[in-house]
């Protein structure tokens, strides 16, 4: 699979409100839905005029300027740097082939569609809240939800949607309670199972690389890093 492929599922799966062309960038409106839908990111080639004009349009917005930086886009992260902007979040891509996954059990939860309240309350306690259920609303089909129980308790959700083949996870959440008891794992074979009935050839998703914990269980699942990037921000003046 080719980098650009894997972010163009993303980005169809979780898709900002709006986004334009700006010379050589991707500008985004994600509607406080977090910074991959709100950040821009470089689609042709720098110039230091390209970047004072998208600053400007930040700036008319009343936004703070936003940029996500991909793996070979060196130039960009240093050019970014000397004019003042913070790096944060590095986060992996990751990605594998349906087979890799396990058959998911009847007991560890189900798919449906749409979210229900008590998935809302195990977002809302991670910190997943109204503006990213919004992207989920306007994500386009194929796609649902994963609800996972423990001991027949809901305990855990997820959204799962496809783009040519990939199904791509997001806003997995478990609650506090059942955390290290294996419910992720079950749930990840519940999205491959998703998957695969709905004709996808691959399961991926982002991680924060501070999430440890995340990164060796889908590691430990066969998931493998096919691209990466972080995020650079900058206050911009006349901006809280």
């Amino acid at each position: 699979m080719n980098r650009p492929d894997l972010f163009q599922a993303f980005e169809a799966t979780w898709p900002p409100l709006t986004r334009e062309s700006l010379g050589p960038f991707t500008y985004r409106d994600g509607a406080n839905g977090g910074s991959r839908v709100s950040a821009a990111t470089l689609d042709g080639d720098l110039t230091d005029s390209a970047l004072d004009e998208i600053e400007a349009r930040f700036a008319k917005d009343g936004r703070n300027a936003l940029f996500q930086i991909r793996s070979d886009e060196e130039s960009f992260d240093a050019a970014l740097d000397a004019r003042g902007y913070r790096m944060f979040d590095p986060v992996a891509c990751l990605v594998a082939p349906l087979d890799r996954f396990a058959p998911a059990h009847a007991k560890d939860g189900y798919v449906s569609w749409p979210p229900t309240a008590i998935q809302r309350e195990i977002w809302a306690e991670g910190g997943i809240g109204p503006s990213r259920i919004a992207i989920m609303l306007r994500a386009p089909e194929p796609k649902c939800t994963l609800l996972g129980r423990l001991e027949d308790t809901p305990a855990g959700t997820g959204f799962v949607a496809m783009h040519n083949g990939i199904a791509a996870l997001h806003a997995l959440e478990i609650a506090l309670p059942a955390r290290r008891r294996g419910l992720a794992r079950a749930m990840m074979a519940l999205a491959a199972d998703w998957a695969r009935a709905n004709g996808a050839h691959s399961l991926a998703l982002q991680v924060t690389r501070a999430n440890r914990a995340a990164l060796a269980l889908y590691s430990s699942l066969g998931m493998e890093e096919v691209g990466q990037y972080h995020y650079r921000t900058k206050v911009l003046t006349g901006h809280a």
